[in-house]
């Protein structure tokens, strides 16, 4: 059974940090590009960042602010996200996909997701 589930986020105030987990099973991990998304409303997820062995990726709004990285021995990667401002409130989803990382990856595997909530 594939599973990914995320955890590490809450409520945090303005220019503080964040470290978001996502644990994945099911997969080969070794192999997939894992990908962080963000869903404020109803209109779709942003792609916040990816990593894969070759390549990562980060999206303009986040770049310099957030790091992306991988553990493969725990088969684990974390979103660690500094100075957070209230527009980067959202739920926050993990997801895998065989594909390169990129502005246009579709992933076929999600998590759940998890809230992250920027106060002022």
């Amino acid at each position: 059974e594939v599973q990914l589930v995320e955890s590490g986020g809450g409520l945090v105030q303005a220019g503080g940090s964040l470290r978001l987990s996502c644990a994945v099973s099911g997969l080969p991990f070794d192999e997939m590009s894992i990908a962080w998304f963000r869903q404020v409303s109803e209109d779709g997820r942003e792609g916040v960042s990816c990593i894969n062995n070759r390549q990562t990726y980060y999206s303009n709004s986040v770049k310099d602010r957030f790091t992306i990285l991988r553990d493969n021995t725990r088969k684990t990667v974390y979103l660690q996200m500094n100075s957070l401002q209230p527009e980067d409130s959202a739920v926050y989803y993990c997801a895998a996909d065989s594909s390169d990382c990129g502005y246009y990856m579709v992933p076929g595997y999600w998590g759940k997701g998890i809230r992250v909530t920027v106060s002022s």
